[in-house]
């Protein structure tokens, strides 16, 4: 097989695992060292001069810190450079535009993770059909999840491998996320026909051809009314706290209990929006979607002082629907599983698509009478029909008539990014 014909992909899988009570003291100590780490270089940064700061440096500065503080010292060497490197990082980032300026990490609202740079050190094995088992550094050996086959053992090589991982902990307890490498052949173009989406959140996802995608709530009656109960007590105990005072272990465990539930519905919608936007790239070969702001969609209606909004309850209510849907999150599965599968996604302009008829192209006042139905007021068109479906076939016509938007060159710069650190501190 020629190299032509083949195609170096890098891709992530996350799985759950399942650590003794000691194996996540570890991990929670390790977590919690590695965020540490960050701060101190953060000061260190601050406080060092312009010329100075330079990685040779921040790595002596590492290494005496190590050698020095106990708590440091149960990061493994390699985590503790992957802090260093992701910190400066973090500056080249802003200096580029990409991101804002690194600063502090808080304890309670830093996502706690450790880095495993090198793939080689974790010696993966599958042991059996749904278990797998690593080796963490200072954790000891660790049993993992199996629900996707890994480049171990004799199918791995310097082509088809795990680079490396990082231990995230969330609401739900300690997963891995692996960095695999694979060389595969390169699709061939898919020979699918084209499709119109639009999103919504009556109807999560409408296809030109009239196929719909739903789903139900995320958590049941039950779950929903022990979360509301859980958020009432918070809301309780909170309120009788002095101004000042610590939170007790009870709220403490109140919110623990609420974030047990969230991250529950989240992990439900992520599967679901998976097993959808895979069903969906693997049918169609051209993926036409509209390019939506999302956080213009979402500003509140609070207003101002001087200035009110209006029907601020409402628009509370459609944000956090939106918000829930993760129209944004569809979008990034549709695009790397279209190109994986030889497909396209291209993306054109969202004003009017849910206004205009798809029957006659005209945009009429009044034609949307509802959420749910369309209805044309052009008396020469009369054209009715589900709303999202509409919107959908007119996503896809302005895909054909040439109005597709090209991605640009590349992002704007941050104005905060600008002014943070001067181009000769480089």
């Amino acid at each position: 097989m020629s190299q032509d014909t083949l195609v170096k992909r890098q891709f992530g899988h996350r799985a759950r695992l399942a650590l003794s009570p000691a194996g996540v003291r570890k991990a929670d100590d390790q977590a919690h060292a590695a965020r540490t780490m960050w701060n101190l270089l953060h000061a260190w940064w601050r406080m060092m001069p312009k010329e100075k700061r330079t990685l040779t440096n921040a790595d002596a500065a590492i290494r005496q810190a190590r050698g020095d503080i106990d708590f440091l010292a149960v990061l493994p060497a390699q985590a503790a450079r992957a802090v260093l490197k992701t910190y400066f990082q973090a500056w080249k980032n802003c200096w580029d535009g990409r991101a804002d300026a690194p600063n502090f990490k808080g304890r309670l609202r830093t996502v706690m993770s450790v880095d495993v740079p090198q793939g080689r050190d974790l010696n993966i094995i599958r042991v059996h059909r749904r278990w797998g088992m690593a080796n963490l550094s200072k954790v000891g050996r660790v049993r993992f999840r199996w629900t996707k086959d890994l480049p171990v053992g004799k199918r791995a090589g310097l082509e088809n491998r795990v680079t490396g991982a990082r231990l995230v902990k969330d609401a739900l307890g300690w997963h891995i996320a692996f960095r695999v490498q694979a060389l595969q052949v390169k699709p061939e173009p898919h020979q699918g026909p084209e499709i119109g989406i639009d999103v919504g959140v009556t109807v999560p996802i409408a296809l030109s051809d009239g196929e719909t995608y739903e789903h139900d709530e995320w958590l049941t009656e039950r779950e929903q009314a022990k979360l509301l109960h859980l958020e009432q007590r918070a809301a309780r105990r909170k309120r009788h706290r002095t101004p000042g005072e610590r939170t007790s272990r009870r709220l403490h465990h109140t919110y623990d209990q609420i974030a047990g539930l969230r991250a529950k519905a989240k992990r439900r919608a992520l599967d679901w929006q998976h097993k959808t936007t895979t069903t969906i790239a693997r049918t169609y070969g051209t993926v036409v979607v509209e390019a939506l702001t999302i956080t213009n969609m979402v500003k509140s209606a609070r207003g101002t002082i001087e200035e009110p909004g209006k029907n601020v309850a409402q628009k509370s209510g459609l944000n956090r629907s939106i918000s829930g849907e993760a129209w944004g999150r569809t979008v990034t599965m549709l695009t790397y599983k279209t190109a994986r599968l030889g497909g396209t996604l291209h993306k054109v302009p969202a004003p009017n698509t849910s206004q205009r008829c798809s029957g006659c192209g005209l945009t009429t006042p009044g034609s949307r009478e509802s959420q749910a139905v369309f209805v044309c007021k052009n008396p020469d068109c009369g054209w009715s029909g589900n709303a999202d479906w509409n919107a959908a076939r007119n996503v896809l016509h302005l895909y054909r008539m040439g109005l597709a938007l090209v991605p640009a060159a590349g992002r704007a710069v941050s104005r905060r990014a600008k002014r943070v650190e001067p181009a000769a501190a480089r």
